[in-house]
């Protein structure tokens, strides 16, 4: 933490804050407690702890199946080494039952088992909260090519159909989630590798017996016991940190 704390802030968004690497080509990638759904803000005491170990848990076993992340590995309870890449500012959510905003915007009922996974792009503006747009928009604005969607199209549903199971595994069904890309580039050449984290911050998880929420609705619909949900989730892994999430101060940052 010391030597963090000499390091540049590159960036802060409403769940994270990036810092520059120890190296050329990384970053630090520091998890917060601070939770945000539209309008409401608020804290959810040791989340950045359990979606710091979380991430790092499912990145590690995508990095294994031969789908790229940009996670190298987890350098303490809030932080992590990820390679640096040019975000695409997409987010590709898959879906697999009808929940939040496809629920109410085609008037399903929640809870409804779709009949194929839906796959929607939304443009990441946190003014513009994040709309709905379509293959169309993003050639036309060249946000990414007919062949970028094509690469996260296909890696987006691997991803569905591994968390799915691993998940299922655990007695969690996996409702909807969302993912971010970036282009990773080694000289001229460039690839599309998942970015950003993949925790209950960007999935819908509900207990398969009682489809309990297991995610961050739990605090945009004032729920309770969000903490003990992210926990649950850990557990249920096999990483909830020893002796539960204890808090670590971030580190300071050099503007």
């Amino acid at each position: 933490m010391a030597s963090m704390s000499r390091r540049r802030q590159i960036y802060e968004g409403k769940a994270k804050v990036l810092f520059e690497g120890p190296e050329p080509g990384t970053l630090v990638q520091y998890f917060k407690d601070d939770a945000a759904a539209q309008q409401k803000r608020g804290t959810i005491t040791g989340k950045g702890v359990l979606n710091n170990r979380i991430s790092e848990y499912l990145m590690t076993k995508l990095n294994e199946l031969g789908v790229q992340t940009h996670f190298v590995r987890r350098l303490n309870m809030r932080e992590q080494l990820v390679r640096e890449v040019e975000i695409i500012p997409l987010q590709v959510v898959v879906r697999n039952v009808a929940a939040g905003s496809l629920a109410t915007r085609l008037g399903i009922a929640e809870g409804t088992q779709l009949p194929r996974s839906i796959v929607e792009y939304y443009y990441k503006s946190e003014p513009l909260h994040d709309p709905m747009v379509s293959e169309e928009h993003i050639t036309a604005f060249g946000w990414a090519s007919t062949q970028d969607l094509d690469d996260m199209m296909a890696m987006a549903l691997r991803v569905n159909d591994f968390l799915s199971g691993l998940f299922l595994g655990v007695g969690i069904r996996l409702v909807d989630f969302k993912l971010e890309f970036g282009r990773l580039w080694n000289n001229d050449e460039m690839r599309i590798i998942i970015a950003d984290e993949i925790s209950p911050d960007s999935c819908r998880l509900w207990d398969i017996k009682t489809n309990d929420k297991m995610d961050k609705d739990r605090f945009r619909e004032d729920l309770g016991q969000v903490e003990e949900a992210y926990q649950e989730v850990a557990r249920r892994l096999g990483i909830l940190p020893e002796g539960g999430p204890a808090d670590l101060k971030g580190p300071k940052t050099m503007q």
